[in-house]
């Protein structure tokens, strides 16, 4: 058993050192090696260029689900060692939390404290759906990338590294022939005969051909496997952009509900600060410059749902209070409207004045 651990040892060395010189001999030039076809090449550089991307879009990807480096270090030491991620909050859970308790400590009779905890709730209830968003992300993206990589990817690289090892045992054998070619006609003191040499190594070299072939021919079919992949990462990538309009249709429904909420309360959202600024586009309505203007001293209700035509109007929805005056500019069929920050033309149809 020992007697035939050190044969295999030495043989397997021997072809590693054959394997070392025909490199060596091949980047100094002075020996040939054998190609592949150029649709094989192909494949292999679109399989080099999916490696590079997948790994660069899964590193973004993760960087934009979790900006912290720290807990994405954390998060996969506990993917490792297959143990569950831990429970945390996000900022924005944090925020809600320390503006209830604000909220709580002025006094909920209060306004401020009152508003306090309308937005601190309104940020708890952003913060899980943000949770809920990552979670979704990790699912459609994230998960399928990584295993993409770890597992088909990984398969391709050891496959392409074993088809080179058997690429160079082709081309160490070829060597060998065209050197025992060449000693024919001469006789050797010592040692088989030319001749059987040649034998020898012909009989290697048709044994690393056909190795040779049968890796090429495995490695084709899983390099061909990359365009199924690609067709799975599409998917992915759909499921990624499903996830990302309904978070952000969650969020703007939730900032819309808490600005209605605020706008109920008849706060003084806005009071035009010391500014000197002009008039400012804003998701297409404008502010207010600060300049001295006409009191805003009568409220509305918004009868249905108006989206604003051009910048200077406001987008309005059913329900909400506002804020209006008459433009003075004699046109009857617009008020200019205030809720919060946002200043601008609304039209009368859509309103129902309830301060006469």
């Amino acid at each position: 058993m020992d007697s035939f651990n050190l044969k295999k040892f030495a043989r397997d060395a021997g072809s590693a050192l054959s394997r070392v010189v025909q490199l060596t001999e091949e980047k100094l030039g002075t020996s040939e090696r054998t190609e592949l076809d150029a649709h094989f090449e192909n494949l292999a550089e679109r399989s080099d260029a999916t490696k590079l991307w997948t790994e660069k879009l899964l590193s973004d990807t993760e960087a934009v689900l979790t900006p912290n480096p720290g807990k994405r270090v954390e998060d996969f030491l506990f993917d490792k060692i297959e143990k569950k991620r831990p429970n945390r909050l996000s900022n924005l859970e944090y925020l809600g939390l320390d503006m209830i308790d604000a909220g709580n400590e002025f006094g909920p009779g209060t306004a401020y404290g009152s508003a306090l905890l309308k937005v601190g709730q309104c940020e708890q209830k952003l913060g899980t759906t943000e949770r809920d968003f990552i979670a979704s992300a990790n699912h459609s993206i994230v998960a399928p990338f990584r295993k993409f990589l770890e597992g088909e990817m990984k398969t391709i690289v050891r496959e392409r590294g074993l088809l080179e090892t058997k690429r160079l045992d082709l081309d160490a054998c070829k060597n060998r022939v065209r050197k025992a070619r060449s000693m024919l006609g001469t006789q050797n003191k010592e040692g088989p005969s030319p001749e059987i040499v040649l034998r020898q190594a012909e009989q290697d070299l048709r044994v690393a051909q056909a190795e040779f072939d049968r890796q090429a021919e495995i490695t084709k079919l899983l390099l061909e496997g990359i365009s199924s992949s690609h067709a799975s990462h599409l998917r992915c990538l759909h499921e990624f952009v499903e996830s990302q309009v309904r978070y952000h249709a969650q969020c703007h429904q939730l900032m819309q509900e808490l600005q209605r909420d605020l706008a109920s309360m008849g706060l003084p959202l806005s009071t035009g600060g010391p500014s000197t600024t002009s008039a400012t586009t804003l998701s297409g309505n404008f502010v207010s410059s600060g300049r001295s203007s006409p009191r805003f001293g009568r409220r509305a209700r918004v009868l249905c749902d108006y989206d604003a035509r051009d910048s200077d109007e406001l987008n309005l929805t059913s329900d909400e209070i506002i804020n209006v005056r008459d433009p003075g500019d004699g046109n009857t069929d617009y008020y200019l409207g205030e809720k919060g920050i946002l200043k601008g033309r609304v039209p009368r149809a859509f309103l129902d004045i309830l301060d006469d």
